[in-house]
């Protein structure tokens, strides 16, 4: 079991606080949901928690270690972190750039070790790439490359797993894919914590919701208990409702302003 938490943790920009004094702790494993409207700094934030970013105040916590004193070859075998719109610079087979995932466990000399082909085949297959195994990473569309930025992040099998908007570009089937793959992770006792714009997702899979406002931490728990109709107007400005039934969540609803101005609702 992993866990993480972030002691009153800032990060200014140009004398802005983009992260403002965010302080939260994750219980063992589960599958976070960061929701937050578009710049209130949910990228920066998961930056800190990877330990890719030094805040200029507090700090976040692995298993009780500060992330930013860790070996970073330690720091990469137990943690992985996707950040949001991946890229590929380079045109490898797309079953090299997933095996760049192994890099932390491999020796620094020698070979490599054994057992490697057979994780790397059922990473491909996971994330629907055995087709493209030998196609040029550098060919594939925007939704491809996530699934295949997403092998890379969990073929190394990390303690924890920090994504940032896992399912930009990918079609219903695989944003349903990816989802169950995160939430099984979770499942299995790993940690998950993913940004999400959707919010019916993050109801449906999740199980605890983190809320950022304006930089400053809004709502943090259990999903079923903090996602309500109250906060996703204080979040995104719009009128919602949610509906539980039979392990089915739907979340609908409709900017703020125009319920006001139509009499709509969600």
């Amino acid at each position: 079991m992993t866990r993480m938490a972030a002691e009153q943790v800032t990060v200014r920009r140009g004398g802005h606080a983009i992260v403002d004094d965010v302080s939260f702790e994750t219980a063992d494993g589960g599958f976070v949901a960061l929701v937050v409207a578009n710049g209130a700094g949910k990228s920066t934030l998961l930056s800190v928690l990877a330990g890719l970013v030094r805040p200029d105040a507090g700090r976040a916590l692995l298993d009780g270690a500060p992330v930013e004193r860790m070996d970073r070859r330690e720091l990469a075998r137990r943690r992985a972190y996707l950040p949001q719109n991946p890229r590929a610079e380079w045109p490898i087979a797309v079953e090299r750039l997933v095996a760049l995932g192994l890099t932390p466990h491999l020796p620094l000399f020698g070979g490599l070790p054994g057992g490697i082909e057979p994780r790397l085949t059922d990473a491909l297959a996971a994330c629907d790439l055995a087709d493209q195994r030998g196609q040029a990473a550098t060919t594939l569309s925007g939704g491809e490359l996530g699934r295949a930025m997403l092998a890379r992040a969990l073929i190394g099998d990390p303690q924890a797993l920090i994504v940032d908007e896992p399912t930009a570009g990918l079609d219903p089937r695989h944003t349903l894919d990816a989802m169950e793959r995160l939430r099984g992770l979770a499942d299995r006792g790993k940690l998950v914590i993913a940004a999400l714009h959707d919010v019916t997702l993050a109801a449906r899979y999740s199980t605890h919701l983190m809320a950022l406002r304006a930089g400053r931490l809004e709502a943090f728990g259990p999903t079923a208990e903090v996602l309500t109709p109250s906060l996703l107007r204080r979040i995104f400005e719009v009128e919602a409702r949610i509906t539980w039934a039979g392990g089915a969540t739907l979340v609908d609803y409709v900017a703020a302003d125009v319920a006001a101005a139509t009499g709509r609702s969600a």
